[in-house]
């Protein structure tokens, strides 16, 4: 009895063998589903497990990233810096410049008449129908007068008629004929003067009207409170005169004026104290820009720089603080600049706390748009694997199980696809886009098409492979032999037990995509500024400056696409192998 109650102890309690199962015992291995069998290969090969805790940590840090940084990816980071900037610039005056009296006006047809009249010598000439005169002050320095007709003589009766809107007094009329007897063509009367112009038996009586001056000479006011003066047709017309004559003094408004003139032709004029008030030179100096007030002082030592030829010269500022200016010489243009703090964009900087991989050539931080590159690199990898697997199934899956015509027909096209070359169509789209000015966002589009039309040929043919041979098999023909429809034994029966083999197609093509659309970007085929996908930033190695002082620029690109392919790569690697029922990992 003993021994028969031992015997149902030792039959009922597990031994310590089977309490101590191993994962790999092959009685467990009996019980795992498919799944769990492709899942133990997986995780027991280390390189696949490496690849994929590269490609979780890559996806974190384009994804997650992004939402993390402070910045964004078309952030550009600006400072103050110290740079030589334009000032001003200086030119031989070779233009007529006008002073028009008070209420009178010149069209721009009668100012490209002067210019016309003075190149040629010519002393009047006609603009919108009317009559002028160029009465020389000096050289390059004229008044201007206009003819208005008042009326109109015939010689023989001296009848006159007199143009509508003109009153002509008996003491004119007398003038009038004085002058027509005497045979003059200018008379004076009651401080007006007439011109007397003849037209066969007529004789046309013009009143001349002073417009104002056209000359070369350049006149600028000392301080802002002079300028009306010194710019009005009054003052202007004498110190024309004292000028041109060399003279040393001259009158306006009873208001006395003493003229000095350099060797180089420049003058200063002093007002009655004594105070210097007006200069006036051959040179013109123009700010470089809007905001810029320039002194007389910095004209006048501008002017002296242009005349000597001197590199560099220097001014007080309002403070009395000396500033120096340098002269750069173009042609015959002379441009002034000097040291002065402006707003630039902070490109190239080195890593530091706040920008951990510095500033790229746009002052944008690194960093940032390597984690937004990702998003784009990975996105555009994944979308075209998926248009290449839908594409490639439905042509393959199609061919195969049909075979006979439709196989050829298919392959056919597949064999079209495969003859057209890449890169070169690649170049063709991406001209097309230059051209037509696309947005960045649409060009990711665009590439992604590009990618997968032109790469779907290999998924297709792996696919028609695998169903011709699984087509045979007794399942197909148990599921003919049910009344199955054909889509149903397709994509139900046959492209299922593809899938594996075409899971690890797809991962090791994500790679392939990855360093494509990157190869793009750096022929500049791909992304464009503001946004940036690796290849795209990577693309600043183009410079050898860049690539030999600026390696924080270009190496992490390069960095995280080495680490997206090899982490796809021992990801399929790894794949293949555990969906591989022969390995004896």
């Amino acid at each position: 009895m003993k021994e028969e109650n031992k015997t149902n102890n030792i039959q009922a309690s597990p031994s310590a063998e089977e309490k101590e199962m191993a994962l790999d015992d092959a009685r467990r291995v009996k019980v795992l589903s498919p799944g769990m069998l492709v899942a133990k290969r997986f995780f027991r090969n280390k390189l696949a497990i490496i690849g994929l805790v590269i490609l979780v940590v890559l996806f974190l840090f384009a994804f997650i990233g992004g939402l993390i940084t402070p910045y964004s990816q078309t952030q550009v980071f600006k400072g103050m810096d110290m740079i030589q900037k334009d000032y001003a610039a200086a030119v031989y005056n070779s233009e007529l410049r006008y002073t028009m009296k008070e209420g009178e006006t010149l069209s721009g047809s009668a100012k490209s008449q002067i210019a016309l009249a003075t190149s040629k010598g010519n002393d009047t000439f006609e603009a919108d129908g009317a009559g002028y005169t160029l009465i020389p002050i000096g050289e390059d320095s004229y008044q201007i007068t206009k003819l208005d007709a008042i009326c109109t003589v015939l010689t023989s009766s001296k009848a006159m008629q007199v143009k509508e809107g003109e009153t002509i007094s008996d003491g004119l009329k007398s003038a009038i004929n004085a002058a027509l007897d005497a045979g003059q063509s200018q008379f004076s009367y009651g401080g007006v003067d007439y011109e007397v112009r003849m037209t066969g038996k007529k004789a046309e009586i013009c009143k001349s009207v002073t417009l104002g001056i056209a000359s070369k000479l350049v006149i600028d006011a000392y301080s802002a409170d002079s300028e009306a003066l010194v710019n009005s047709y009054d003052f202007r017309l004498e110190c024309e005169k004292a000028y041109h004559n060399n003279k040393t003094s001259f009158t306006v408004d009873g208001e006395k004026y003493t003229l000095e003139t350099d060797e180089d032709g420049d003058a200063i004029v002093y007002d009655a104290a004594g105070e210097a008030f007006a200069a006036a030179s051959h040179i013109i100096v123009n700010p470089n820009g809007q905001g810029i007030n320039l002194s007389i002082e910095f004209k006048m030592a501008a002017r002296d720089a242009v005349e000597a030829r001197t590199s560099s010269f220097t001014v007080p500022d309002a403070s009395g603080s000396e500033v120096e200016y340098k002269m750069n010489v173009v042609n015959s243009n002379f441009y002034f600049t000097t040291m002065g703090s402006s707003e630039l964009i902070r490109r190239f900087e080195a890593p530091s706390s706040s920008h951990w991989l510095g500033l790229d050539s746009n002052g944008m931080d690194v960093l940032t748009r390597l984690m937004y590159g990702g998003r784009i690199s990975l996105l555009v990898g994944f979308v075209v694997v998926f248009v290449e697997l839908f594409i490639g199934i439905i042509v393959g899956g199609v061919a195969g199980y049909f075979g006979k015509i439709v196989d050829n027909v298919l392959m056919r096209v597949v064999d079209l696809f495969n003859s057209i070359p890449f890169y070169p169509m690649a170049m063709i789209v991406g001209a097309v886009m230059d051209s037509l000015d696309i947005s960045s966002t649409a060009r990711i589009f665009a590439l992604m098409f590009v990618l997968a039309v032109l790469g779907w040929t290999n998924v297709a043919r792996t696919v028609r492979g695998q169903i011709l041979s699984l087509r045979e098999q007794e399942f197909m023909m148990a599921t003919e032999a049910t009344g199955i429809p054909v889509k149903r034994r397709i994509f139900r029966h046959l492209i299922p037990n593809v899938m594996p083999l075409l899971i690890v197609q797809a991962t090791m093509n994500l790679g392939s995509i990855i360093i494509t659309e990157a190869t793009l970007s750096f022929l500049g085929l791909g992304l464009k500024y503001p946004l940036a996908s690796w290849g795209s930033i990577i693309n600043a190695a183009n410079d050898i400056q860049v690539m030999t002082s600026y390696w924080y620029i270009w190496m992490p690109p390069g960095l995280l696409i080495l680490l997206a392919v090899l982490g796809f790569n021992f990801v399929g690697d790894g794949l293949r192998d555990a969906f591989d029922p022969k390995m004896k990992r």
